[in-house]
Parts: structure tokens; sequence; C-alpha cells
């Protein structure tokens, strides 16, 4: 398995919920966040690929809660993709609280890309993430 992509930061006041933990819509957004930064660090340009017509979607996200975090926590978000078909590929990312090395998240998000007219088609830079997979 491929080394994890990861990017680091802290919880905000304003992600948590009336219980003081982080609500678990927030944890989308560390997701989404992450996978960016992920695709940019490989080459992979949203707005260049929006431009050309080409629009990266997902297609289904699966998270499974297994710790909270709270104000002022440091963590950090893993991302290993993975090719599920000649199509799809996959994020398989956790969010781990950096005090301590909880899980607090695993996540699978699965995804693909369409041309102007709607159709899947996987650009040659989103193929490349594929070559040492």
């Amino acid at each position: 398995m491929e080394t994890p992509f990861q990017i680091s930061s802290k919880v905000r006041d304003y992600e948590l919920d009336m219980q003081g933990i982080v609500n678990n819509g927030v944890y989308f957004n560390y997701l989404e966040h992450a996978r960016h930064e992920y695709l940019l660090a490989h080459g992979v340009d949203f707005s260049a690929l929006a431009s050309q017509g080409i629009h990266l979607v997902v297609v289904r996200s699966e998270l499974d809660y297994k710790a909270s975090l709270t104000s002022g926590d440091e963590y950090v978000v893993q991302v290993v993709v993975e090719r599920l078909s000649k199509v799809k590929f996959a994020f398989r990312q956790k969010v781990i609280r950096s005090s301590d090395q909880k899980l607090c998240v695993e996540a699978l998000v699965v995804g693909t890309a369409l041309n102007e007219r709607g159709r899947p088609y996987l650009s040659p830079d989103i193929e490349a993430l594929f070559v040492n997979t």
C-alpha cells in the first residue's frame, strides 16, 4: 500500500455543534480539502479541467465515525487513491487526532470525471494518478 498523502489542520470553534464536538457534516469539508490538496500536489488542476469541460464528481461517500474532535484539536487527514474501474477511482481517507494518533473518521469517497457531454472520461493527468497504484 502506498504511503498516504496527508495535510494537517486544527479544529476551529465555528465547526463545533451544541455538544462541543466537530459537527458530523464538517468532516466532509476536511476530506474534500485533503482530496483537493492531494490532486494539486499530483498535478491535477480543478480549474484547468473545468475550463476544458471536464468535471470531477463524487458518486459515493461513506464515513465511519470513530472518535470526536473538539475545539483546538490538531489533526491530519490522510489520502490514498486507488483505481476501482476504468472510469471510477476511490479516495480512502482517515482523520487522525494528532495528540494521541486516535482514528476519528475513516472514509471512502468514490469519484469519476465527466466530459462536456456528461460522459465518464479520465483525462491523462487523472490517469497518471494510477500509474504506480
